[in-house]
């Protein structure tokens, strides 16, 4: 469990690439739930996303513990990507992605612009993940996990950040990818004996940790994840991120892609901030449980708005996107 000492260590470390994110109480959501909601807006960070931190204190431990490493390998569908090119650029190292076959091409377009080569390997995320230690072994780099405690550390940042903003919330709502962003908050809650209550959110199209968390083992499921909610397409939960849930979620919520989009276009109206499908997730679990939230104080992070040109067009004239896996 990081330490608060060692939050605020990462925080000084982040601080002269990524600012402090704001987070706002947008009086039109409010209006529309019947909630005071903040709003984390994890969507103002240099690659568009919280998991720009993660890659930072990851890279720079690495490289503290390595100094010969040459470069890193990794897989994502995005953002995870993209905070491992920005942080290896920083540092000077090569930095390789794998995506599965089909990726968002505004993402893909991104990870290169920071700096990385980028792969397409597989049908979807985990797929391209079981590749990464055959291609660092190739080239000689280092891999680095979706989910590991540097990471964790690196995008809790951002749970410190608004706990001490806003020190009297009753809930947060997270998305959960393999997650670093969730276990982030839990580990922030306790580095400051917080009593805010966490509620972790998937797509009903990648439910493993929601199955897996009212379950009394880990569930990988085999059905596609074909959500546009690209960040949150996992079918293998992480066992260490799993064990961090049971100790530190209320429960998990699965929301469809309606639902999401829907969420996508209330974030448009009512803040003017463009979200990516799991950076709306958040705010649609919050809509879905809004009757047992009312008069109280809810935050849902706005975990990144890294969304394709074309998906954001159909969701705010109204239509919500389809996606074929394979």
């Amino acid at each position: 469990m990081p330490t608060l000492a060692e939050f605020d260590a990462a925080a000084r470390l982040i601080a002269p690439h990524v600012a402090p994110t704001p987070q706002y109480a947008w009086p039109l959501i409010a209006e529309a739930l019947g909630v005071e909601t903040w709003v984390k807006h994890e969507n103002h960070t240099p690659t568009g996303a919280f998991k720009v931190r993660g890659g930072l204190v990851f890279v720079d431990r690495l490289l503290a513990a390595k100094p010969d490493v040459r470069g890193i390998v990794s897989a994502t569908r995005g953002n995870h990507g993209q905070s491992l090119a920005f942080a290896a650029r920083a540092r000077g190292v090569g930095c390789v992605i794998l995506v599965p076959h089909g990726n968002s091409p505004e993402k893909n377009a991104a990870m290169r612009a920071f700096g990385a080569e980028v792969i397409e390997i597989g049908v979807d995320f985990d797929e391209a993940k079981a590749a990464v230690p055959r291609v660092a072994a190739e080239r000689g780099f280092e891999t680095v996990p979706s989910f590991h405690m540097d990471l964790v550390t690196g995008v809790g940042t951002y749970g410190v950040e608004l706990f001490r903003a806003v020190p009297d919330l009753d809930v947060v709502f997270a998305p959960i990818g393999l997650g670093s962003g969730v276990c982030g908050l839990i580990e922030a809650k306790a580095a400051l004996g917080h009593a805010v209550e966490i509620v972790g959110v998937v797509s009903t199209r990648a439910d493993a940790y929601k199955q897996s968390l009212e379950g009394p083992a880990l569930v990988e499921t085999h059905h596609p994840a074909d959500t546009f909610a690209d960040g949150m397409a996992v079918r293998c939960p992480s066992p260490e991120a799993l064990a961090i849930m049971r100790r530190g979620l209320s429960r998990i919520v699965a929301v469809d892609d309606e639902a999401i989009a829907e969420a996508t276009r209330l974030l448009f109206t009512a803040t003017h901030n463009v979200a990516e499908g799991s950076g709306a997730a958040a705010l649609a679990a919050l809509t879905q449980e809004k009757e047992r939230w009312r008069g109280r104080r809810a935050a849902v992070v706005l975990t990144g708005g890294n969304i394709d040109r074309d998906w954001c067009a159909a969701v705010l004239a109204g239509r919500t996107p389809r996606v074929v896996v394979g």
